[in-house]
């Protein structure tokens, strides 16, 4: 799952479950599905099982790793296509332990290991949404694209054994110690149900998260390895490539909107704040931007940014000279300047962006060759698109000026070669095949 919803009654919020408490014995069941919905949408459930302009959870987008491609699957109460057949206990099972129906193992591209995390009160309001709140889609999904022997489910069992937390572990997770209870809840919404280490945190050689929660040590959160052709930065207090320049205020109107005067959201965060984090309430947003401002730098930096204007003295004297300034200026500096401020909050600055500076540059590379969407939010509604550039830019020229903006105004982040876009270039290649043939290829039974 990846998705979210809002529902007033959280600001009454009792306990750590994502709905609130009911002094009644029994809500009624219009009630209880909003509350179910508010819970799918904090877990982000429609970003990952919602193909575009498909029904929503009904499976399909296939998510390119590389053991090959997995494609989500239909969680729509349909009783053959979908989990209309599941008990609340067999959905139970499934969401926090990983193990479907049938009893065979789930691929970890569903974030169970965070789900463990979930309270009964929250698993069984998403069960109540999915089974009365979701329309039934009887379309089954196309089977998914893994190489043997990695297509086996059954060594996942011994995965599952090693790196999901049981029942008691997760529970003792969620219970432990908190100077407030607004980290707690920042810290059950971001390590629970939000699952924000899925991304966020690097893995192992087993493909398992570093780190499942800030106790587990400063590799939560810190940066994860490239997920679906993205590379997610640090959620920690570092000052160039994570959020230590960044307020409270600022992580709040990020989640409420995708973007702030020194950044913008892009890539699989776009969905998340689309389906998800926009409709959160004020409380869980500034519970989770506690949360975050809480964890110490992962590791340590030998210098902040500090804006240097020499290239865009340069640039604004007509000094192209510099490798990649005359593609910057040719086709990037009406949007993002010769300065490079941008225009904050409609274009993004790519002076001190953390995405820029970032030890790895493909997602960098990858937005000047798909380009990019700012989708519209309820207290955003503005959209605004940047072209991408793969077919006007060979794989030198697009080096040349994503090394230009990486080493321009302070970012002093490393260059990229042309074979480090050829890379990319192919990937986004492949992807893109991979999802053309799974929108077109017959669907077949739930994986």
């Amino acid at each position: 799952m990846r998705g979210r919803h809002v529902i007033g009654l959280l600001a009454g919020f009792a306990g750590w479950g994502l709905h609130a408490a009911s002094a009644e014995p029994a809500r009624d069941e219009r009630a209880e599905i909003a509350a179910g919905e508010y819970v799918a949408r904090a877990a982000d459930c429609g970003a990952c099982h919602t193909l575009p302009g498909h029904a929503p959870f009904s499976g399909g987008l296939a998510f390119h790793l590389p053991m090959g491609t997995i494609r989500s699957t239909n969680i729509t109460p349909d009783p053959k296509a979908g989990i209309g057949s599941y008990s609340e206990a067999e959905f139970a099972r499934a969401v926090r332990q990983g193990i479907r129906r049938d009893g065979a193992t789930l691929y970890p591209a569903m974030p169970y290991p965070s789900y463990a995390r979930m309270t009964d009160a929250d698993v069984h309001a998403l069960y109540v949404y999915f089974m009365k709140g979701v329309t039934p889609v009887a379309t089954p999904v196309a089977p998914n694209d893994i190489v043997w022997p990695l297509s086996m489910r059954w060594p996942l069992v011994a995965w599952r054994m090693m790196f999901v937390p049981s029942e008691d572990q997760a529970g003792q997770q969620v219970r432990r110690a908190f100077a407030d209870p607004q980290l707690a809840r920042g810290a059950y919404l971001v390590e629970g149900p939000g699952h924000c280490g899925a991304c966020h945190t690097p893995r192992g050689i087993a493909m398992q998260e570093k780190a499942l929660t800030a106790a587990d040590g400063p590799l939560f959160l810190s940066g994860g390895g490239t997920v679906d052709g993205w590379n997610p930065v640090s959620l920690r207090g570092e000052a160039r490539v994570g959020l230590g320049r960044w307020s409270e205020d600022d992580i709040v109107t990020f989640l409420r909107t995708g973007r702030v005067t020194h950044a913008a959201a892009f890539g699989g965060m776009t969905d998340a704040i689309r389906h998800g984090t926009q409709h959160m309430t004020e409380e869980d947003l500034r519970a989770i931007a506690h949360y975050l401002k809480s964890l110490p730098p992962a590791r340590a930096e030998q210098a902040t940014w500090q804006y240097d204007a020499v290239t865009g003295r340069a640039l604004h004297a007509g000094d192209l000279s510099a490798r990649g300034a005359r593609a910057y200026v040719d086709s990037c500096a009406a949007c993002h300047r010769t300065d490079g401020h941008g225009y904050p909050t409609t274009f993004p600055p790519l002076a001190g962006n953390p995405v820029v500076m970032d030890a790895s540059a493909t997602s960098l590379i990858r937005i000047v060759l798909t380009g990019s969407v700012l989708h519209a939010t309820h207290q955003a509604p503005s959209s605004f698109v940047m072209p991408g550039f793969a077919a006007r830019m060979d794989d030198r020229t697009v080096a040349d000026v994503v090394s230009f903006i990486r080493q321009s105004w302070g970012n002093a982040a490393q260059p990229v070669s042309a074979s480090d876009v050829a890379a990319v270039r192919r990937s986004i290649q492949e992807a893109t095949q991979g999802q053309e043939d799974a929108t077109s290829s017959a669907r077949q039974p739930l994986n």
